[in-house]
C-alpha cells in the first residue's frame, strides 16, 4: 500500500531545514519540539502554514507546563474536542486563508508560519528574554493569544475559556497550578 505521506527529496528537505532553522534558533527542546509538531499537524491537515491554533494543539498535548496553566476540568476537555474537531475537518474553512489579523506587518515567508504565528514565536523570545530565561510553554501560550483575531483565540472562545482572562493568569505565572 502506498505511503500517504509526501516525500521529499533530500536537497527540498534542506532547503526547507534551512528555512525552519531560524524560527528554531532560541527555542529550547521543549519548544523545538512543539513547533515541530505543529508543522506536522498542518502538513497533515494539508493546511499551507503553522497557525496559533496549530501550536495550541502542539502545547496542550506536549507541555506539562501549559496544561497546569489551563488546569483539569470540563473546559480543558472541550477545548481539547475543538482542537480535534478542527484537526479532522473544523479548520477546513481556514486552509486557504493566511491567519492575519493586519496588526502585525505580514512576512513573506516565515519559515511556514501564518504572519500572527510568527510575531507569536518572536514575541515569545521576547518574552522569555524579559524575564531572564528561554522560552517555555507558558510563553508561546501567552504569544498565541495576545491578538484578539488569532485563530488560537476563537477556539479558546468557542470552549468557553477568556483568552484575556488567561492571558491575565499568564502574565502573574509561576508555575504553580493552583489557581
Amino acid at each position: 500500500m502506498p505511503s500517504r505521506i509526501p516525500r521529499q527529496s533530500a536537497h527540498e528537505a534542506q532547503k526547507q531545514g534551512a528555512r525552519h532553522a531560524d524560527h528554531h534558533a532560541g527555542l529550547g527542546a521543549e519548544l523545538a519540539a512543539v513547533v515541530t509538531g505543529a508543522r506536522r499537524r498542518a502538513l497533515r491537515d494539508a493546511d499551507r502554514q503553522i497557525d496559533t491554533a496549530h501550536l495550541l494543539h502542539s502545547l496542550l498535548e506536549s507541555d506539562a507546563e501549559v496544561r497546569a496553566v489551563f488546569g483539569e476540568g470540563p473546559r480543558t476537555a472541550r477545548l481539547l474536542g475543538y482542537l480535534v474537531q478542527r484537526s479532522i475537518g473544523y479548520g477546513l474553512r481556514w486552509q486557504s486563508a493566511v491567519e492575519d489579523s493586519g496588526a502585525v506587518p505580514v512576512v513573506a515567508e516565515a519559515a511556514g508560519f501564518s504572519p500572527l504565528a510568527a510575531a507569536g514565536m518572536t514575541y515569545a523570545r521576547e518574552r522569555a528574554v524579559h524575564r531572564g530565561g528561554v522560552p517555555g510553554g507558558a510563553d508561546l501560550l501567552a504569544a498565541i493569544i495576545v491578538d484578539p483575531q488569532a485563530r488560537a483565540v476563537e477556539v479558546l472562545e468557542r470552549a468557553g475559556i477568556d483568552s484575556r482572562a488567561l492571558l491575565a493568569r499568564l502574565e502573574t505565572w509561576t508555575g504553580d497550578p493552583a489557581p
